[in-house]
């Protein structure tokens, strides 16, 4: 699906946005999502104007219909068969580099320490796809995982439309570079058809992301929907091929890593069957719980678990 100015959200969730494409429990979608940022912005920071994204220009000057974050999403798509309290489980197939560069910048007033930066600065960024890292300065090359920073389903309608930029029980704006290629997003469902969105392109990202900003860069993915009417979320969570992850999210780090903590120990005492005891037990000995991001206004932190720690059963030896 390419993003044009009648397949993009700039700036919000919101259940009451109309769908811009219906599709089936089961059935994949290929997406492409747009930099975070203005041709203008772009091109003052030194990027030469025919490498701005021609869909960029033309949703920069024809959408107007904007919510009050910056990110330009795709969607909403929706989901048949999505109904509130159900879970969208996303599988996230394939995620592909859409232009071969990305942004870093801060502002006067964002990052973690603005205090530190009072004013603002912004840098391009070349991507090397074939080497698969991105030429920060010489002698410096960040290794590329590309991600959606962004991956959401409506809110509640009584929600209204929301900022784009805080995640929430709709998930949105997590910012956790871990859901890569390979990865299953699980977001608990709110209105009708689920009505996801997705954007917030990362080629790479640190744990925190303290400036405000990744490698923000445009990116292709193509994504996996099914609806799940026997699992019940209140919260997002994914898995890896190797992982299970647990999220928290509050404006206060403390309580979003409580919570996060607290996922997990659901996760483990329903899907695993441990008791609540040995569940936190298992989460100090063998979880590692991060810091997803700290500039969001909401913030966020994970929670990590090896799936390698759940080995086969071991069956008694035949007697020969």
């Amino acid at each position: 699906m390419p993003i044009t100015p009648a397949t993009a959200a700039w700036g919000y969730y919101d259940a009451a946005a109309p769908p811009v494409l219906r599709i089936k429990s089961g059935e994949t979608v290929t997406v492409h999502t747009l930099i975070t940022s203005t041709p203008a912005r772009l091109e003052g920071a030194g990027l030469p104007a025919a490498q701005v994204e021609p869909a960029l220009r033309d949703i920069t000057e024809h959408v107007t219909n904007k919510g009050p974050g910056g990110h330009i999403l795709t969607g909403p798509i929706f989901v048949e068969g999505a109904e509130p309290g159900d879970v969208l489980e996303v599988r996230i197939q394939s995620v592909k580099l859409a232009i071969p560069y990305a942004y870093n910048a801060f502002g006067a007033k964002s990052g973690f320490i603005p205090e530190d930066f009072g004013y603002a600065k912004m840098r391009i960024i070349p991507l090397d796809e074939k080497k698969m890292v991105a030429h920060f300065l010489p002698g410096i090359d960040i290794p590329l995982r590309p991600f959606f920073g962004s991956m959401g389903v409506a809110p509640p309608a009584a929600a209204g439309r929301i900022n784009s930029a805080p995640p929430g029980i709709h998930g949105g704006n997590l910012d956790n570079k871990e859901l890569v290629a390979g990865t299953t997003l699980y977001l608990p469902v709110h209105a009708a058809g689920a009505l996801f969105f997705v954007g917030d392109g990362h080629a790479a990202q640190g744990n925190g992301e303290v400036d405000i900003t990744a490698l923000e860069t445009s990116l292709t993915g193509t994504l996996q929907f099914i609806v799940r009417k026997d699992l019940h979320l209140t919260l997002p969570r994914a898995e890896t091929p190797t992982a299970y992850i647990s999220m928290g999210l509050n404006e206060d780090l403390t309580l979003a890593a409580k919570d996060a903590v607290r996922e997990m120990i659901a996760f483990l005492v329903t899907e695993k069957h441990l008791s609540r005891d040995d569940a936190y037990m298992l989460c100090s000995a063998a979880g590692d719980l991060e810091v997803t991001q700290v500039v969001d206004g909401t913030r966020g932190a994970h929670m990590i678990l090896p799936k390698s720690l759940f080995g086969k059963v071991k069956t008694a030896k035949k007697e020969k």
